[in-house]
């Protein structure tokens, strides 16, 4: 990335100034390269000699020496650069700011190395194959997804997108929670609902059951499937197999919904199979012998308190079911020990902000290193349509449900909101102005610019004009290069999105991105019928294709198609 080398060319006429000894040996601060706020300040800029300047001038003391001003510090260092051929111009600047320009020369012919880099473009190596699990989803099977869901979907998958770009090898994975008593609640609504379409009493849905509009649909679908077969058998048989038809129906419109928010997991992963396959019992085995298990109340306890953790958890209850606690700790054994991975993301929702601590505790209760396992907390989600919140789903009754806002407002839509502020942050939905297809709705505005762009390639086609022989170094215009400037920007993006986790940087810079091509188009025209201009016709319609190269990669990270007419 051009940042890391200009650190490196600072860094090392820093260092050849102070073997010229026009700078006192001192250590070199990391060279943090910035972007100037003032386009005037050129592309980059570093303060490296602001850094330096207490140490140059005590160790110029110590010598006897006249001491030096930050400006003549960064003059120092500004002689020793190396000329490369992508910087064209270094200034210093007051207080004590080296700024840095683009050569333009330069900058022109970069539209050829984007069109080259093809699908590589934006990907930098940050991870050098780096084994990464991002589990994300992992709503529990027991209804529809809510949209709360679909910003736990939205974020996790681009993270995973994004990591893979900065050169991690991912996994993305769903987790399923299909062990424990909600299952079979669930099991015994869809009987109940079952039996109360065929005029057959079985007592009410049972308390903490579930009472959503869904089952019922669900129970239909199960009578037109297999008619009155449940009717026959034992209450208890009958409930046991509704619960697996009902985690399936669940499953098949999880997988659905998943589907619709461009969604696809590598890995679907089953919570029962930690008990079934006897993960469970050696985990149990591993706290005992730490000494990190303790008995009170007719219960076995987690002692998370004594490995940093701010409350103890319960493992198994007094009635000798298993505890929630357990199975994460299983799954995570799993994760780290039997299957390998390096780091491992988990995406939760604010409510889940207290389960930290114990998660850290377990690591180490585990063996292992908690800095890698990153818990990813997010905000909720309110919905706003005409400016009053929405309380209620039409099919779930209890909260809005995903499918239903993304057949409103388009999935597409939906995933860029959901991505597009960050994660900590508070998010209001509001529908209508995501159903907007005008400027003010960010998606729409992003997509019309690719779509502009891929009417404009026609249009030139169907006049007979091609990028074929085009010459970049035609490319001098200031919209020109500020349009490939921002291009050139996409690894930086990715890069920071990745070390920070923060995909919202991609959805920001995916809107920066098509307002410099609309700025591009509305300065410069693109085809023109004059022969005369048919050479720059030929540049501009190769700094176009990049562009929609560039803009497509963006949205793609994000999750979102790239259409090509609107």
């Amino acid at each position: 990335m051009i940042r890391e080398d200009l650190a490196a060319l600072i860094h090392n006429a820093t260092n050849k100034a102070q073997k010229k000894k026009s700078l006192p040996r001192t250590e070199i601060p990391a060279v943090l390269i910035e972007r100037p706020r003032r386009e005037e300040h050129g592309d980059y800029a570093t303060s490296l000699p602001l850094k330096m300047i207490a140490d140059v001038n005590r160790a110029l003391k110590t010598a006897e020496k006249r001491t030096l001003s930050p400006i003549q510090v960064g003059k120092s260092i500004v002689h020793r650069m190396e000329q490369v051929p992508y910087v064209g111009k270094v200034d210093v600047a007051p207080p004590g700011f080296i700024n840095i320009t683009l050569d333009e020369g330069w900058l022109a012919q970069q539209v050829e190395a984007i069109l080259d880099a093809g699908e590589s473009f934006g990907s930098v190596d940050l991870g050098q194959g780096k084994r990464v699990q991002v589990e994300y989803g992992s709503i529990n099977p027991t209804g529809p997804l809510h949209v709360g869901a679909g910003r736990n979907l939205a974020l996790g998958d681009t993270i995973a997108n994004v990591l893979e770009a900065a050169g991690y090898d991912v996994q993305r994975e769903y987790y399923i929670n299909d062990a424990g008593s909600q299952m079979e609640k669930l099991g015994e609504s869809l009987y109940v609902r079952y039996c109360e379409l065929l005029d057959h009493d079985a007592g009410g849905i049972p308390e903490g059951g579930y009472v959503g509009p869904y089952v019922i649909g669900w129970a239909q679908k199960v009578i037109d499937d297999e008619g009155e077969r449940y009717l026959d058998m034992p209450r208890e048989e009958a409930v046991a197999l509704m619960r697996d038809v009902a985690y399936g129906l669940a499953m098949e419109d999880i997988r659905q919904d998943c589907a619709r928010m461009n969604v696809h997991y590598d890995n679907w992963f089953s919570e029962r199979s930690l008990y079934d396959e006897g993960l469970f019992e050696h985990v149990m085995s591993i706290l005992r012998q730490g000494h990190h298990l303790y008995m009170a109340d007719g219960a076995v306890w987690f002692d998370a308190k004594a490995l940093g953790g701010d409350k103890n958890e319960v493992i198994i209850r007094s009635n000798g079911q298993p505890g929630y606690f357990v199975s994460d700790v299983a799954y995570h054994y799993n994760k780290f020990v039997q299957r390998g991975f390096e780091w491992v993301i988990d995406v939760w929702g604010a409510d889940h902000q207290g389960h930290v601590p114990r998660m850290k505790a377990m690591m180490v209760a585990l063996g292992l290193d908690p800095e890698k396992l990153t818990l990813y907390i997010y905000q909720m989600v309110t919905i706003l349509d005409l400016g009053e919140q929405v309380r209620l789903s039409k099919r779930a009754g209890t909260s809005v449900d995903l499918r239903e806002v993304a057949d409103d407002i388009g999935a597409d839509v939906l995933r860029f909101f959901l991505v597009a502020r960050a994660a900590d942050s508070q998010m209001d939905l509001d529908l209508g102005l995501a159903r907007q297809e005008s400027d003010e709705n960010p998606v729409y505005y992003v997509q019309y610019g690719h779509a502009r762009i891929a009417s404009i390639l026609r249009y030139a086609r169907e006049q007979g004009h091609t990028d074929e022989g085009a010459d970049v170094s035609l490319l001098t215009h200031p919209s020109e290069l500020a349009l490939i400037r921002k291009m050139l920007e996409l690894p930086e993006v990715v890069a920071l999105s990745a070390e920070n986790l923060a995909p919202h940087h991609l959805a920001h810079y995916a809107q920066d991105l098509a307002s410099a091509f609309h700025s591009f188009y509305r300065d410069c025209r693109v085809v023109s019928s004059d022969p005369a201009d048919a050479e720059i016709t030929k540049a501009r319609l190769k700094l176009a294709k990049a562009a929609k190269h560039v803009l497509a990669r963006t949205l793609t990270l994000i999750g979102v198609s790239a259409p090509e007419r609107m």
